[in-house]
C-alpha cells in the first residue's frame, strides 16, 4: 500500500450500521404508527420489510425504479402483504417518518472512529455513497463522521451509480487524484469492489458476514484489521 494516498470508504454498511439503524427506526415507528395493532409481531413486518426493500434496491441500481417509488413503494408492498388498511396513507406516513428519523441515528460498525482517526493522521480520507444525498448527510451529521473526510460524492449527483466508472473518476477528479493512488473500502462487490478495481483502483472487501467471492479479493471481516494493511 506504498503508493496509496487517498482512501476512499462506502458508508451505508461499511461505516454506518445501516441494519442496525434500520430496525431501531422501524421498531419505534412500528409502536408509534399503531402497527403492532394490525401485524401479528415486529419481527414478522421487518422480515418482510427487508425482503421488500432488498428488491426495491437491486431495481434502483438497475435505474429501473425511481428515488421515490423506492422510498414509497418499499412500504406500501410491505404493509399490502399484511392488508393493512387506508394503504396510501399508512404507507405514506411510515415512509415520511422513516427518512426523517433513521438517518439520526448513530450505530456504526465496531471501531469505526478508532481506525478513522489513526487513517486519518496518514491518509486523505473520502466517502462514495449511493445513499441519497439529502439523508448521507445527516447520518454523518448525526454519527460525527463529517471531520474525517474531505471528499464526499453521492452517486445521484453524477446521474449515475456505482460501480458506474463516471462515479469513481468523477470522486478521484473532487479529490485530485488518480486511480493508482487510491483505494476503494466497501461492503458491495458489485457495487464498491469491482467497480473501483475496473478504473484501476485497488479495492478491499467489507465482509463482516464472511461470505464467499467469486474470485479472490481482498477482504476484511471487521475494520480494525486496516490498521494492519495500512500500518496505522
Amino acid at each position: 500500500m506504498d503508493n496509496i494516498k487517498h482512501i476512499f470508504f462506502d458508508l451505508d454498511h461499511t461505516l454506518w450500521d445501516f441494519d442496525k439503524n434500520s430496525e431501531e427506526t422501524l421498531g419505534e415507528l412500528f409502536i408509534s404508527l399503531e402497527l403492532n395493532k394490525h401485524i401479528q409481531s415486529f419481527d414478522r413486518f421487518l422480515k418482510k420489510y427487508r425482503e421488500v426493500n432488498k428488491r426495491y434496491w437491486n431495481l434502483y441500481r438497475q435505474n429501473l425504479v425511481t428515488k421515490d417509488q423506492v422510498r414509497d413503494g418499499r412500504f406500501k408492498d410491505t404493509l399490502a402483504f399484511f392488508k393493512i388498511d387506508d394503504l396510501d396513507k399508512k404507507a405514506f406516513e411510515i415512509s415520511h417518518n422513516y427518512v426523517t428519523l433513521g438517518p439520526t441515528k448513530t450505530n456504526l460498525f465496531p471501531y469505526t472512529h478508532e481506525i478513522l482517526k489513526r487513517l486519518n493522521t496518514r491518509y486523505k480520507l473520502h466517502i462514495i455513497t449511493n445513499g441519497f444525498v439529502e439523508v448521507q448527510q445527516i447520518k454523518m451529521d448525526s454519527s460525527n463522521l463529517n471531520q474525517y473526510f474531505d471528499v464526499i460524492v453521492c452517486s445521484e449527483e453524477t446521474g449515475h451509480k456505482k460501480p458506474h466508472k463516471s462515479v469513481f473518476n468523477h470522486a478521484l477528479d473532487l479529490a485530485n487524484t488518480t486511480a493508482e493512488h487510491s483505494i476503494m473500502i466497501g461492503d458491495s462487490l458489485e457495487a464498491d469492489v469491482y467497480g473501483a478495481l475496473k478504473i484501476g483502483m485497488k479495492a478491499i472487501w467489507f465482509n463482516p458476514l464472511n461470505e464467499k467471492a467469486k474470485q479472490s479479493v481482498l477482504q476484511i471481516n471487521c475494520l480494525s484489521e486496516l490498521s494492519t494493511i495500512f500500518n496505522v
